[in-house]
Parts: C-alpha cells; sequence; structure tokens
C-alpha cells in the first residue's frame, strides 16, 4: 500500500495506529466479517447503529446475531445477501436490511460490501452499514428541498416570462390573452380577469380554462359595490382595495347577496374550484381590477407561497394595463387629431379627387402620415401628401404646423414647387416643432373641366407619385428628387422641381411609405405591388379604388398610411 503523507510525516501500513485512529473516528458504521461471515472488527459508529459492544460481536456470526425478517423471525442464510457477496468475493449493496439491536429493537439497514484481500488472498469484506430510515428521512429531506428550489425557480420563470411578454404589447386585449396563456396551466387551471371601466362598472373581460379562452364566462358586468359592502365577496374585497384573498372549498360555497359576487362564486362552482386566489391588479389606490386563479384539485390548494407570487404578477399585469389604457387613451386623441385637420377635398371643374387615412394597426402607434388639397390663388389646384418623423401628439402635432404653413405659402407664391418647399423648410425650424419630415407637393396648371393639364411636382424624400393611364400604363414620376425637409441647412442647392403632361382619364396616386413597406420584405417590392394592384383597379371609380387599394396590400405593416388620387376627366 502506498504511504500516505500528512505535514512532513510518512503514514504506512506499518503504523496500524493511523489506520485504527480513521477508523474509529469514521462518522459511518463499518465492520469487517472474515470469509465464514464471522466478525473481525467492529468501529465505534457501527457499536452506536447496533446497540451492541464490539466486544460481544467480535467472533460471532454476523448473519445469526443481526439479521431478521420483518416479524423479528431469523432470516434462513440462502437468503441472506450479504453472505452470498462474501461467498461470491464480490461487491454488493442491500437497502432495507432488517438487523436485531442489542436492546431488543428491529433497525432498518443499508449496506455496501467490498472484498478485502492481503497480497491476491481474500481475507473477508469491509461493510459500510446506514441507518435506511434515516437515509429515507434525508432523501426525502433532499427530495423536498429539491422540489421547494424547482417550484421556487418555476415561479420566478413565470414572474419573468409575463413581465417580457407583456412588455410587447400595448394592446389590453392582447396582454389578457397572452397573461390567460401563460397562467394555464402551468399555475392554475382556470384564471379570470375583472377590469373596473367608467363609473363604477366592473367588467369581466377574460376567462381561460384547459381549453383555451371560455368566451360563454366573459362579457359580463356589474356596478361595483360601495367600499364596505358586500365583506364576504373576496371580488368586491380585492376591488375596494384590500388585500389579497385565498378561498379553500367551503368558502367558494359560502352564500352571496349582490349580482356581482354571485357572478364569481358562479363561476367557481361551474370550473369545480378546490381552491382560488384573488388578487388586485395594480398596488395601492390604483387598482384596475382584479385577477383570479382556480385550482381544481383539492389536494394540490393555494399557499402563502403561491399567493405572493400571484400577487406579484397581478401588480406587473396591473401596471401593463395602465399603460395600455394610457397609451390607448393618447392613441385616440392622436387619431381624431389627425382626421379632425385632414381638410375636405376640392372637387373643381371635372377633376376628381378622392383621400383616405388609414391608422397604424393596432399596437403601434399613430404616425404623422397627411394629405392635402386646396386651389390657390391663381386657381392652380395644389395636391400635398407627406409624412411628419414622430408618432402620436407630438407627429400629429407637427402635421398641424406644417400643413398650415404650407397653405400659407403656396396660396399666391407664383414660382415652381421647388421654391415653395425650400421655403417651408427654412421656416420649419424657426415656427414648428417638426424636426424632420418627408413629402410631395405638386401643382395642377390647366382648365379643370377641358385641360389640357400639366403636373408641376417636387419630393422632399418622399416616394415617387404614381400615374395610371387610360391604356393600362402606369408611370412612378421619379424626377424632381430633393433632400427631406429639415436636412441641416447647406446640405444641398434648391430643391429641383419637375413637370410632365398628364393625359385625359389618367389618374394620380399619392401616398405614403406605410402603404408599400412591410416588414421583411424591400422598398422594390413594395412599389411593385402597388404598381400591379393599382393597374387592376384603374378603371374602377375613385372611391373603389381608394378603398381597394390599401385593402389589396399585404399584411403587416406597423405605420399608418396617407393616400390622395386625382383622376382627370376622359374627353
Amino acid at each position: 500500500m502506498e504511504g500516505v503523507r500528512d505535514e512532513g510525516r510518512q503514514w504506512s501500513a506499518a503504523e496500524p495506529g493511523f489506520w485504527r485512529q480513521v477508523v474509529g473516528q469514521l462518522g459511518t458504521a463499518l465492520i469487517l466479517v472474515d470469509p465464514a461471515g464471522r466478525f473481525l472488527a467492529v468501529n465505534p459508529a457501527a457499536e452506536r447503529l447496533l446497540g451492541r459492544a464490539a466486544a460481544a460481536m467480535l467472533g460471532e456470526d454476523a448473519h445469526d446475531l443481526l439479521h431478521r425478517g420483518a416479524d423479528g423471525g431469523r432470516v434462513p442464510r440462502e437468503r441472506c445477501s450479504l453472505l452470498r457477496a462474501v461467498a461470491e468475493r464480490a461487491e454488493a449493496r442491500g437497502e432495507g436490511h432488517i438487523c436485531l439491536r442489542g436492546d431488543g429493537r428491529l433497525v432498518a439497514i443499508s449496506w455496501s460490501a467490498s472484498p478485502l484481500r492481503d497480497d491476491g488472498a481474500f481475507v473477508g469484506m469491509a461493510v459500510l452499514l446506514t441507518d435506511a430510515a434515516g437515509d429515507r428521512s434525508a432523501r426525502r429531506e433532499r427530495a423536498a428541498y429539491t422540489r421547494a428550489l424547482e417550484d421556487l425557480t418555476e415561479r420566478l420563470t413565470l414572474v419573468a416570462e409575463i413581465t417580457d411578454v407583456l412588455g410587447q404589447t400595448l394592446e389590453t386585449d392582447e396582454a389578457l390573452a397572452r397573461l390567460g396563456r401563460l397562467l394555464v396551466p402551468r399555475l392554475a387551471d382556470w384564471a379570470a380577469v375583472d377590469l373596473r371601466v367608467g363609473s363604477g362598472q366592473v367588467h369581466r373581460v377574460a376567462v381561460t380554462g384547459p381549453e383555451g379562452r371560455d368566451a360563454a364566462q366573459e362579457d359580463w358586468r356589474e356596478r361595483l359595490p360601495e367600499a364596505g359592502e358586500e365583506a364576504r365577496s373576496p371580488l368586491v374585497q380585492v376591488l375596494n382595495g384590500a388585500d389579497p384573498v385565498v378561498q379553500r372549498e367551503a368558502d367558494v360555497a359560502a352564500p352571496v347577496s349582490s349580482a356581482l359576487a354571485a357572478v364569481h362564486s358562479g363561476f367557481l362552482r361551474a370550473v369545480g374550484a378546490a381552491s382560488a386566489v384573488t388578487v388586485p391588479l395594480g398596488s395601492g389606490r390604483r387598482v384596475t381590477g382584479a385577477l383570479t386563479l382556480v385550482r381544481t384539485d383539492p389536494a394540490h390548494p393555494f399557499d402563502a407561497d403561491d399567493l405572493t407570487v400571484v400577487s406579484d404578477i397581478g401588480r406587473r399585469v396591473g401596471l401593463v394595463i395602465d399603460n395600455a389604457r394610457r397609451f390607448g387613451r393618447q392613441r385616440a386623441v392622436a387619431e381624431a387629431m389627425q382626421r379632425n385637420l385632414l381638410a375636405p377635398l376640392p372637387q373643381p371643374g371635372r377633376l376628381r379627387l378622392a383621400a383616405r387615412y388609414q391608422p397604424a394597426p393596432a399596437g403601434s402607434q399613430v404616425g404623422g402620415d397627411w394629405y392635402d388639397a386646396f386651389e390657390r390663388k391663381d386657381g392652380t389646384l395644389a395636391l400635398v401628401i407627406g409624412d411628419v418623423v414622430g408618432h402620436d401628439l407630438t407627429a400629429a402635432a407637427g402635421m398641424a404646423q406644417l400643413h398650415g404653413i404650407l397653405r400659407s405659402l403656396a396660396w399666391d407664391h407664383s414660382g415652381p414647387p421647388g421654391a415653395v418647399v425650400d421655403r417651408l423648410d427654412d421656416a420649419m425650424p424657426a415656427i414648428t416643432t417638426v424636426p424632420m419630415a418627408t413629402l410631395v407637393l405638386a401643382l395642377l396648371e390647366g382648365d379643370p373641366h377641358t385641360g389640357p393639364w400639366t403636373l408641376r411636382w417636387t419630393s422632399a424624400g418622399h416616394p415617387p407619385p404614381l400615374l395610371l393611364t387610360r391604356d393600362g400604363q402606369a408611370q412612378y414620376l421619379e424626377a424632381g428628387q430633393g433632400l427631406l425637409l429639415g436636412v441641416p441647412p447647406g446640405t444641398g442647392g434648391s430643391r429641383p422641381s419637375a413637370a410632365q403632361a398628364l393625359p385625359p382619364g389618367s389618374t394620380l396616386l399619392l401616398y405614403t411609405d406605410g402603404l408599400i413597406e412591410i416588414p421583411g420584405s424591400d422598398l422594390d417590392t413594395g412599389l411593385a405591388r402597388l404598381r400591379h394592384h393599382a393597374l387592376a383597379l384603374a378603371h374602377e371609380p375613385l372611391d373603389t379604388l381608394c378603398d381597394q387599394l390599401p385593402a389589396r396590400m399585404p399584411p403587416g405593416s406597423t405605420d399608418d398610411v396617407a393616400l390622395l388620387a386625382l383622376r382627370l376627366p376622359s374627353p
């Protein structure tokens, strides 16, 4: 055997005192048996475990002395796995073997045996013994601790996931749909959300069960009782600012006396609630609603840890809903402001004009797209399409500022459209809050009844107008391109203007980039799609064209759309 060095001292098998000290201090019970199964040595831990003194065991047959059946009777030697291991001179282990202690008590022992050899000769077995009951208890404790850690990790993961997923939307319906999918079935069997709306009304806006959304349980409303009423209704308590409430099966069956409480109790009974928890959405005085989670398994009720987690989720969801409502109000104001600032279109002579404004899809912010058409002092028709950088009220206000200034500048200016836009660009930083914008200003010259007509235009970084003719041709008017409004002075010279004769019966389309830009698709593809669909609608009435053209473009745009169409009379 190789030596073991400890602080400069050489220990070896020639010094048995060292090994006796190690074995004596070993906390695990150890016995040595000879090839016949008789005790050769017993350490103090084994004496304590077996309740016998070493002197009383040395030389005794280990099986006859210790091994017993569950009823305390002796076990035949041929059924002893330890004796079999000794006979086979092989490593072995056993679980839950019953041994007779010196005090007459039976103890379940787990053991692990390894053969001992001296110069290759088998001299016996070293057997480690442990209290199986203690091992099982320790294993149960470790398993319970592991399960507790796993449950905590799962809960923290769920809270983090809910925070991340809900933070990706500012639409209340979408947020609640995502919430239900996250909570059921990971934390509950059913989930219900009640929101406070208007003057004390409560709407049950989302119910999610094992099969997903349950519309039959939704769309219910009832005025909220005054604070202090319906003290036995957890839902009313929570909506009135009380702490979260846990209900057991007996609580669910308790009688109620208001419609609000009755609907909630009816829901709990209908889904077979064995346990329910109701928490506020939000915190303090800003309670926007209540979240109720239901479990149907009586063996797995909600506990204090669950209540803590669900309460945290409720606070986070309340904040998301509050933000979504605030965003919705701001969006509605911006959209209304934008629509009201889009002036009615003139209809000079036989010329026909139509326009559409389409807000950004739900979940996106309202942009600064706008259109305008008006007759100038000399009778020339001015057409404008533009897009202000920014979103919501800022963009809508900026659009209103540009709208008024451009009308004033173009009213009696007899120069080319590029010169008018140059003057607008000069004035923009001084009298508007607009940082940057694109637009097309087009002037239609010619008698509004008979023509001939010439279009003069300039573009400040805006997508080109599209001209559709009666013979089925489509042409993008790409000339007259200049810099965006708001580009630092000195970057370029005067803006160019372009001119082109327009044939009778032709249609001119001015549009914003929301019509052609789709995430994941390039601009050329968008322009090609617009050309294709516009040609297909070229012979439709102008209002039909304006209605159907945006609908035929692929979905996915996150921007608003402005569309202005001019149609010249046919000969």
